[in-house]
């Protein structure tokens, strides 16, 4: 829609071009108006020529600078936000307010209202007793260069034959190879349970204080009072995910999904404990030393952790290598890549490039 000082100053442009010899019709072309919009702005027009005046006659137009009939005077604006602010409301969205005032005999304003004098009054974002939300920050990234470094480990269900219980997993496995070193099926989830299977690991590990980092989620069996004081006692750093936020663990969860989605795993529920704790025995053992992974160029967790991985990974550029000298045809490009992966990175800083403020005023 344009302004009054934008048809005015078309007009006298048409007019201009018309005055010069051009058709009304091809100078509103030009323009992109249509010559009988033109003609209708001409027939509400108040002289001729340049110096035509444009009268805007819509009936919207009238009231554009005029106080709405239906809006809230001062002292009701005063009084709403009383009422919303009082005691007996001050924890109540508009939602739970306006039935309450309604069932004592009261009409304050619309529910629709009392929500827009609440966000005008920055009042709409929390008003219950419970405890603001908070914003937390992402964990710190973790560098694991060489095995025994950095450790992930999390719980998981496996279905039992009673409905509504379960038996749980407890898994670590190690960050730069991928291999399981550490887990065991209970029947229920404590710190105390997970703080001995962690001494455990350490011990067969050879773990040495201050050489370890353990990455787990906020549940409570990875921050109960055991686990903390057994981690403080074998001079264990501990990391922890973000609440709610599955994805600051993602290599325990990428590892319960290979173990669910395990064309081996059971269609039926375990039936005891004993029965959980022979198929993990026997899915940890393919996994370790038969399953080649995808995230370490395919070589199994075993080979990675003892650092056999190179060696291996150079033996099979060099096979395909020869390949591509004894029959070029094939290959439009490099090779296969086979090499090395040094380093893996637990939750990675991802910079955010921000545009200089002269940049984003030009644009």
């Amino acid at each position: 829609m344009s302004t009054l000082a934008q048809r005015s100053n078309f007009l006298k442009l048409i007019d201009q071009a018309c005055r010069a010899g051009a058709r009304l019709h091809s100078a509103c072309h030009l323009i992109g108006l249509a010559a009988r919009t033109v003609q209708r702005w001409l027939a509400l027009a108040v002289g001729t020529g340049p110096n035509v005046l444009l009268g805007d006659r819509r009936v919207s137009a009238l009231r554009v600078h005029n106080r709405p009939p239906n809006k809230l005077s001062d002292a009701e604006h005063e009084a709403a936000l009383g009422v919303l602010n009082s005691a007996e409301y001050k924890d109540l969205p508009p939602s739970q307010i306006v039935p309450r005032l309604a069932d004592q005999g009261r009409y304050v304003a619309s529910e629709s209202t009392l929500y827009r004098l609440l966000r005008q009054a920055g009042q709409l974002t929390h008003r219950r007793c419970e405890r603001p939300a908070h914003k937390r920050s992402k964990p710190r990234a973790l560098v694991a260069t060489k095995p025994d470094k950095i450790y992930c480990w999390d719980i998981t269900y496996l279905p039992t034959q009673v409905r509504g219980t379960f038996f749980y997993l407890y898994l670590f496995v190690d960050l730069f190879s991928r291999k399981v070193v550490g887990w065991q099926v209970f029947d229920s989830e404590s710190a105390q349970q997970a703080a001995q299977l962690l001494q455990d690991i350490c011990l067969r590990r050879g773990i040495a204080p201050e050489q370890l980092t353990l990455h787990s989620d906020n549940g409570s069996p990875m921050k109960g009072e055991t686990m903390l004081a057994t981690m403080q006692r074998l001079g264990v750093a501990h990391s922890r995910s973000r609440p709610s936020v599955s994805n600051d663990n993602p290599y325990s969860e990428s590892l319960f999904k290979t173990l669910k989605y395990r064309p081996q795993f059971p269609l039926t529920a375990f039936e005891d404990l004993l029965c959980a704790r022979r198929w993990v025995t026997a899915w940890v053992r393919w996994y370790n030393e038969e399953h080649r992974h995808s995230a370490i160029r395919f070589v199994t967790p075993n080979e990675r952790h003892a650092q056999l991985d190179e060696k291996l990974l150079q033996a099979r550029a060099e096979v395909y290598e020869l390949a591509r000298r004894q029959n070029p045809l094939r290959w439009s490009g490099q090779t296969r890549d086979w090499g090395f992966i040094d380093t893996v990175t637990l939750n990675p800083d991802t910079p955010q490039h921000k545009e200089p403020e002269a940049a984003k005023q030009a644009a």
